[in-house]
């Protein structure tokens, strides 16, 4: 299989680099550049690579990569970090700037280029950097500056070595999924990774290596869907799906999980677990504490119900690849340690965790989930995070806080729905700020309750829904009328970056 390798120095936009990668067909992994040294990049036998951005300098003495990287005969592109990485290492200079770029900026092209082929000669991109590379490699050309960066963009053609300042892979840089088109042509792929082919290579691979009973958590969200659904075709009835009722769930979720799954071929299992998790969280109002107390209280409920059960060896996970790449890899940040990866307690008494679709996108999920002919009500779900209502109530998890919110999502959810609004995904969340109202000339001081609705088609990026001023106002008139304990309604129409999806 084609398969291109990007290289991780702690990029806060590593997974999108990989995403655009994976939409023009093309398999990749990424791979923190500290765990994958330069044996474990040949043994990879990458068609090309790419150095993702990173929060250091590559002036500090403690950084430096082995030179040998860019001797591999394989294609390589460097961007941001990876560019002035690429730069210093092999004779370049790179010094502060004088003045940083952060956010969109105009690039100007300069001569010919073949990463940047196609692409106008005036265009935006957008800029995130304190240094700049201020001399060129030898055997490199000058491709593209900015009114800040003079070399904005180099190449040595000759050895199929590439490198921008700026980030092709977010939305806010109009053509750059041109450089990716163009590196990926450079690098020779096909372009002909599907999902039907991965599929059917899982389930096979699947039935050879699982020998024994495996339980699978599933929540009846999309990626616990599909993650069962190839289960079962590969090991039949030695699957039981166990679904946990943390009481975090939505509003009349927990039923509505239980009476489509009944319908499955499926052994299936419900826990009402509520009462446990709530314990486990009362006092606790950090978000990443809660993550954690969630996700080890979840693999607790399936270490008890797989001895019920009897001998069953493997825990069988939804992860998908956003949750490996939030949680960190190497010494990458940790945006938020996602309850089935980052949140996972030191010792589980499984044989082995089975993650399916760890290598996935949201989207390549659902593509596996129709190939797979799962009901589209399943496949095009709204993503329902693991710990629940727990990171949509910012601070402490109360049994009020989350009827609160649960009332407040029900009104939300059904005001847009009549209005025929289409947005990726849309929910209530509390906040923890209280303020002063008035209600039957009466004073309040009550919380506010935060509705939050992006457009979106990988999640890595996000921008706030324009949702119609009549429908948000029907909205929010209806959950301080109908929602005890709240007086004051908010729209979130932040983007992601710089925020994300969820509150917490």
């Amino acid at each position: 299989m084609e398969k291109i390798l990007v290289l991780d120095f702690g990029g806060q936009y590593n997974q999108l680099i990989a995403r655009r990668v994976r939409e023009n067909h093309v398999y990749c992994e990424v791979h923190g550049y500290n765990n994958f040294d330069l044996n474990a990049i040949k043994n990879f036998e990458p068609r090309g690579i790419i150095l993702t951005g990173g929060p250091q300098s590559v002036n500090s003495d403690d950084f430096h990569v082995d030179p040998k990287l860019f001797e591999l005969d394989v294609p390589i592109l460097g961007i941001c970090f990876g560019a002035q990485l690429m730069a210093k290492t092999l004779g370049g200079k790179v010094e502060t700037a004088p003045t940083s770029e952060f956010g969109r900026t105009d690039l100007n092209r300069v001569g010919a280029s073949r990463l940047l082929n196609g692409m106008s000669d005036h265009t935006t991109v957008w800029m995130s950097h304190n240094d700049r590379i201020v001399e060129l490699p030898h055997g490199f050309a000058l491709t593209a500056s900015t009114g800040n960066c003079p070399i904005a963009a180099m190449e040595n053609d000759a050895r199929k070595l590439y490198a921008v300042q700026f980030h092709p892979e977010v939305v806010h840089t109009v053509e750059g999924k041109r450089v990716f088109d163009n590196f990926i042509d450079v690098c020779g792929c096909r372009r002909d990774w599907q999902m039907k082919s991965f599929a059917e290579t899982k389930i096979a691979e699947l039935k050879e290596t699982l020998k024994g009973r495996a339980l699978c958590a599933l929540s009846g969200g999309v990626d616990s869907s599909v993650a069962a659904a190839l289960m079962s075709k590969a090991i039949g009835k030695n699957l039981t799906c166990v679904f946990v009722d943390h009481g975090l769930l939505r509003k009349n979720e927990a039923d509505e999980v239980e009476a489509v799954f009944k319908n499955f071929d499926l052994n299936f299992v419900r826990v009402d677990a509520s009462q446990r998790f709530l314990a486990r969280l009362s006092g606790v109002t950090e978000p990443e504490r809660k993550r954690k107390i969630i996700g080890e209280e979840f693999i607790r409920v399936f270490e008890e119900e797989a001895k019920k059960i009897g001998a069953v060896d493997y825990l069988v996970q939804g992860t998908i690849y956003p949750d490996v790449i939030e949680s960190g890899l190497g010494k990458a940040a940790v945006i938020k340690s996602h309850h089935n990866v980052g949140g996972l307690p030191d010792h589980v008494d499984f044989k082995a965790i089975v993650e399916p679709l760890r290598l996935l996108f949201k989207d390549e999920v659902r593509a596996v989930g129709r190939e797979l002919g799962l009901d589209e009500k399943i496949v095009s779900r709204q993503p329902f995070p693991g710990p629940g209502l727990g990171i949509r109530i910012i601070g402490e998890v109360t049994a009020d806080k989350i009827k609160i919110v649960q009332d407040a999502d029900a009104i939300f959810r059904a005001e847009l729905e009549s209005a025929g609004v289409v947005s990726n995904q849309y929910f209530a969340a509390l906040t923890n700020m209280r303020s002063v109202g008035v209600m039957g000339d009466g004073r309040t001081y009550d919380y506010a309750v935060v509705l939050r609705a992006v457009e979106t088609t990988d999640f890595m990026t996000a921008t706030a829904s324009k949702i119609p001023w009549e429908v948000l106002s029907r909205a929010a008139d209806r959950i301080v009328n109908e929602v005890a304990g709240v007086n004051r309604v908010l729209y979130d129409c932040t983007s992601k970056p710089p925020s994300t999806i969820e509150l917490e």
